[in-house]
């Protein structure tokens, strides 16, 4: 598989969105396109004169600004893919220094769930006649861990320490991370295990969330599930939103940056804050009527 396959793979490992990851892949192909014309053979030994070049060549070209700096995002998050499979070691790209200033309120935001819809999705998952127990489970731990959808997936029961009420995560890379759990969330955990888990076929499987018809729920039916209980409440869902939502709720809370990055398992703290730095909209707005 080549560097761009590999890439697009390691997008969804980590639960990204389709849309998004085609923007991604898209964008990187397009790099390397440009690198090819000018004569570079191996693109993944990223410098960061490429990355200039490249940027100078759009500006040239009279590429929109959004379109510029939405490539150097998608070039951002390859640089990290690179740093993380050890590819290379040095990050190039920053947005801080690369992405094009534009007018306020016209950058793009990271998308999440209002304080109002998180109220809504909760209340809703309560009711066992419309939700499982085990997607209501799915939803808390999506919630209140952070957790990407492949590392949801992977949970294993070991994994689970009732003692001490924390979860261990492996990663990327096989790192491992805790993540401590509320106690509403311990119980509900709990209660799936001793009841609805119990039923189940795979009931001896060492992962922690079944499915019927495997002993390991796979992401692509974590998503169905997502959309579908999305439509009943009327909003857009998927595993990353919620953490998104994870992350920028810590932050709004006052909890630093670092333990935002450790709980979130990113390699670079440059991560959590290029995804999470920025306030919301609704946060601006607040802000402004505050003067």
């Amino acid at each position: 598989m080549d560097v761009i396959g590999q890439f697009e793979q390691y997008l969804v490992e980590n639960g990204i969105a389709p849309k998004t990851i085609e923007s991604y892949v898209g964008d990187v192909r397009g790099f390397y396109e440009y690198l090819a014309r000018m004569g570079v053979d191996d693109p993944a030994d990223l410098k960061r004169f490429y990355v200039v070049s490249y940027k100078n060549h759009l500006v040239e070209n009279n590429y929109a600004v959004a379109t510029i700096n939405k490539k150097i995002n998608s070039l951002q998050a390859f640089n990290l893919f690179l740093i993380d499979r050890r590819l290379t070691d040095e990050q190039v790209v920053t947005l801080r220094k690369d992405r094009i200033k534009v007018a306020a309120g016209s950058e793009g935001e990271v998308e999440v769930f209002s304080e109002q819809e998180v109220n809504q999705l909760l209340f809703f998952v309560q009711d066992r006649s419309r939700v499982s127990l085990r997607n209501q489970l799915i939803v808390h731990l999506l919630l209140y861990t952070g957790v990407r959808v492949s590392e949801l997936c992977g949970i294993r029961l070991s994994d689970l320490d009732f003692l001490t009420n924390t979860l261990r995560v492996t990663g990327k890379g096989g790192k491992y991370r805790e993540i401590p759990l509320r106690p509403e969330l311990a119980e509900i955990v709990k209660e799936y295990v001793r009841t609805d888990r119990q039923k189940s076929k795979f009931a001896e499987s060492p992962y922690l969330l079944v499915s019927q018809r495997a002993e390991k729920m796979h992401k692509d039916a974590v998503n169905t599930m997502l959309e579908a209980l999305g439509r009943q409440l009327g909003l857009r869902m998927y595993p990353h939103k919620f953490r998104h939502t994870f992350c920028t709720r810590l932050l709004k809370k006052g909890v630093p940056l670092t333990t935002v990055s450790k709980l979130a398992g990113h390699a670079h703290i440059q991560t959590t804050a290029h995804y999470y730095i920025n306030t919301s909209k609704e946060e601006k707005e607040k802000a402004v009527r505050l003067l």
